[in-house]
């Protein structure tokens, strides 16, 4: 009788181990896992200066070189006297992609303070430049008013028409090739210096001297797999390309020619970009030069 139940004892100790076994072997995931599996595939349309004010803009007509005009598709430091931005800031996910075709609708910019110059959709006419974007177009196709936005002349640069068609586009159609492949970004875009060369020949304003043709124009793009509190994820081995390109219809069609360090561009601006990142973070990826693919 006391065999049968030592038996049965250890059987149930055996059983209970086994079970005890199986639920750790399927037990569920931590919040914390689960959360970042859930945001790997939920793509969200985030903060367009979520990685820094690169020049400290205001939205203070007093800081007529560099003001702040926040819209929900992109945030930019507008130059009042150069009649273009001195950058232009956006996040860049699939959140922000939709069927929406390209608008076209040039216009000047309402929302500017009453009494500057607003540039027109025809202020570069015949200037051998085009109206170069800085947010793209093919950017933010969500909806109509997504992409209006981008039409409007305050995103605007005079570009040469080789840069902006060639080497400026391939590295816009490559950004969304890593949209497409799960990340998300976040891209900087400005313009420095006075005097280009677009199909017309060399020129240093359009529109009567109201708006500045540039010397160069430059990006830096942050690459970051779709998730949350961007800023604190980006570490010492985040992707950042950074390219700074003549604005010369010369240009190469290939835009990895022209990587540079986000250091180079910061000595060449004046700009903090990066800045809501860790500091000793910023250090490295600042320092360094993409050499990843262009395709």
């Amino acid at each position: 009788m006391s065999r049968t139940l030592s038996r049965m004892l250890g059987l149930a100790l055996l059983t209970g181990l086994a079970v005890s076994c199986s639920k750790e072997a399927v037990e569920p995931a931590s919040p914390a896992i689960s959360s970042q599996v859930a945001d790997a595939v939920t793509a969200t349309r985030d903060n367009n200066m979520a990685l820094g004010n690169p020049s400290g803009a205001q939205a203070n007509t007093s800081f007529y070189w560099n003001y702040l005009v926040n819209k929900s598709q992109f945030s930019m430091s507008y130059h009042r006297d150069r009649g273009t931005p001195n950058w232009v800031s956006w996040h860049l996910s699939s959140a922000w992609l939709g069927s929406t075709p390209r608008q076209d609708n040039f216009a000047s910019d309402n929302s500017l303070p009453s009494g500057w110059y607003r540039v027109t959709s025809s202020s570069y006419t015949g200037s051998g430049f085009d109206r170069g974007h800085n947010a793209p177009s093919a950017d933010r196709t969500g909806s109509v008013a997504d992409n209006s936005a981008t039409f409007l002349m305050t995103n605007m640069m005079p570009q040469a028409p080789n840069n902006n068609q060639r080497a400026w586009a391939n590295l816009e159609n490559y950004c969304r090739t890593l949209v497409n492949a799960g990340n998300e970004l976040y891209i900087i875009t400005g313009s420095y210096g006075k005097g280009g060369t677009g199909s017309a020949g060399y020129k240093t304003t359009l529109d009567q001297g109201r708006v500045t043709v540039p010397a160069r124009c430059w990006k830096v793009v942050v690459v970051l797999p779709v998730g949350t509190n961007d800023a604190a994820r980006v570490t010492t081995s985040t992707r950042v390309i950074a390219i700074d390109t003549p604005n010369d219809n010369s240009i190469s069609t290939t835009w990895g020619t022209y990587r540079t360090s986000v250091n180079a561009i910061e000595q060449a601006t004046g700009y903090d970009l990066l800045s809501a990142v860790a500091a000793s973070v910023q250090t490295t990826i600042e320092a360094k030069v993409d050499n990843g693919p262009t395709s």
